[in-house]
Order: structure tokens, then sequence, then C-alpha cells
């Protein structure tokens, strides 16, 4: 498993020690699912004002989010590329505030809901989104990070 992490922003401190944290949440979602480990994934770590950009340019929606996805396709899934993520750091600590929840926690969360858009998983009906949803549980519920969880992680 390949991991590249590029941190685009500083408006918010990413501690190091949050990259094992990644590895496994990464892992955990490919082991549920059944995959090789032998995918690359790159996670970008942005500051609101480019996920509004990118934001606008690939979804044609003009507003800042908290992470996108960009999965490779089958062309790229076969020679171990999955895809990209996108995180706003400063959406993600604005959402961990709003949830009562350590910055920590909604990054590894965002991370674990990103890696199911990279393979394939979407929510846009009711049936998709508590699919995706009882995986997303399934794999924080693995990692030990609760919803609720109010300490560092």
């Amino acid at each position: 498993m390949d991991i590249l992490i590029d941190n685009r922003q500083d408006k918010v401190k990413l501690d190091e020690d949050i990259i094992p944290l990644i590895e496994e949440a990464v892992e955990a979602v490919l082991k549920l699912e059944g995959k090789s480990l032998g995918y690359e994934i790159s996670i970008s770590f942005v500051d609101n004002e480019e996920i509004r950009e990118l934001n606008r340019i690939y979804r044609n929606v003009d507003k800042e989010t908290d992470v996108l996805s960009f999965p490779m396709g089958e062309d790229f899934i076969q020679v171990n590329m999955l895809g990209d993520i996108v995180i706003s750091l400063e959406k993600a600590l604005e959402q961990s505030v709003e949830y009562g929840h350590s910055l920590k926690r909604e990054i590894i969360y965002l991370i674990v809901h990103s890696m199911f858009h990279l393979l394939g998983y979407d929510h846009m009906t009711e049936d998709e989104k508590e699919i995706m949803r009882r995986k997303e549980k399934e794999v924080m519920k693995k990692l030990k990070i609760f919803k609720k969880e109010r300490k560092e992680i």
C-alpha cells in the first residue's frame, strides 16, 4: 500500500502522528472490501479556498466542501492506482468543533468515507446511503474511533 500525502495548506496544523492512523484507516477499508493492499492512494490536505475551486471545476458547485474523491476508474485500478482524496483541513476543523469530536477523528472519518467513494460506493439514494454509512461505521468501530469521542482519538 502506497499512500502519498501532500499538505498544501498552512492554516490548520496537521500532526505527523496522524499518518499511522491514516494508513490504518485505508487498510481497514481495503480489508473490509476484500481488496488487495497493493494500491496507491493520494491524499491532499488543502484549505477552503483550494477545495472550493476544485469543487467548482469538477462538480460545478461554487462552495467549499469537506472532502472530494477522484477515483481513477477501472483502467487505473488494474495498475493499482485507486485514486485521489482531497480534504479541506479548515472544513474538517470546523466540523470537528460542530460535532464535538477531535480533528483527528474527523480527518479519519473523511478518509474512510472517501475510500468508499474510490471503491465505487455513493450515497445518492437512501439505499446507497444506508449501505455506505453502515460500512463507514464498521470501519470506524474496528479502528476504535467513535462518533462522540471527545478525546484526542
